[in-house]
C-alpha cells in the first residue's frame, strides 16, 4: 500500500484527487453551514418560523442525502452542482438542528435578566442568544463536516472525473485494493485535520464557557 501511495503522489494523481474532493467538501460544507445557522436561529427564536420550518427540517433529516442522489441526477444532471448539493444537504441537516437546539437551550434567566435591564430584542439576540448558542453551532459544524466527508465518496459517483471517491470507485472495478486503502486513509487524514481545526476554533471562541 505504501508503494502505491508513493506512485499516486509521484504522478500527482493523489494530490489532484485530494484537492478536488477537498474543494467539493469545503464548498458544500460552507454553503450548508451558512444556510443552516440563520434557519436554526429563526426556528429557535420565532415560534411562527418554528411551526413553518421544523416539520420540513425533521422530514428531510430522516432521509439520507445519499438516497436523494437519483433524484438529484435527474434534476441537476451530472456536473459539479449535484455533487456539491448532496454534500450541502449532509452538512445542512446537522448544523440546522444544532443551531436550533442552541437557541432553544439558552437559559431563560439570562434572557429575562437582560430584558429587565432594558435590553431590546435585538440586543438580547446579539449579546445573549448568539454567544450562548455558539458551542452548539460549532459542535453541529463538526458533525456536519463528518457528514460531508462521509457523503463525498457517493457524491463523486455522479459523473466525476477526479476526486478521492472517484478514484476508489474506479479502483473497485479492477479490484485495486491498495488504491482503495490509500483513498480511505487520505479521506480520514484530511477529515481529521479539518476536525482538529474546528475543535481549535471551538476552544478559542468558547474560552469564556465554564469547563467541567
Amino acid at each position: 500500500m505504501s508503494s502505491r501511495a508513493r506512485e499516486l503522489l509521484s504522478d500527482g494523481t493523489l494530490t489532484e484527487d485530494a484537492l478536488a474532493s477537498l474543494q467539493r467538501v469545503l464548498l458544500g460544507f460552507a454553503l450548508g453551514t451558512l444556510v443552516a445557522v440563520p434557519v436554526g436561529f429563526l426556528m429557535g427564536w420565532y415560534p411562527v418560523a418554528r411551526g413553518l420550518l421544523e416539520p420540513y427540517v425533521q422530514f428531510f433529516r430522516t432521509i439520507p442525502p445519499l438516497a436523494l442522489i437519483p433524484l438529484v441526477i435527474v434534476l441537476m444532471g451530472i456536473g459539479e452542482t449535484p455533487k456539491i448539493f448532496v454534500i450541502f444537504l449532509a452538512a445542512f441537516m446537522s448544523c440546522v438542528v444544532a443551531a436550533f437546539q442552541g437557541v432553544t437551550g439558552v437559559d431563560r434567566t439570562l434572557i429575562d435578566a437582560a430584558r429587565v435591564l432594558g435590553a431590546s430584542d435585538r440586543t438580547v439576540f446579539l449579546k445573549v442568544v448568539i454567544p450562548a448558542s455558539t458551542p452548539f453551532i460549532l459542535v453541529g459544524m463538526r458533525i456536519g463536516l463528518g457528514a460531508a466527508w462521509a457523503t463525498v465518496v457517493a457524491a463523486e459517483m455522479i459523473g466525476a472525473q477526479k476526486g478521492l471517491g472517484f478514484e476508489m470507485v474506479h479502483a473497485q472495478t479492477y479490484y485495486d485494493v491498495p488504491t482503495i486503502f490509500v483513498g480511505l486513509i487520505s479521506i480520514g487524514v484530511i477529515g481529521l485535520v479539518m476536525d482538529r481545526l474546528l475543535l481549535l476554533a471551538e476552544r478559542r471562541l468558547t474560552a469564556w464557557q465554564e469547563r467541567r
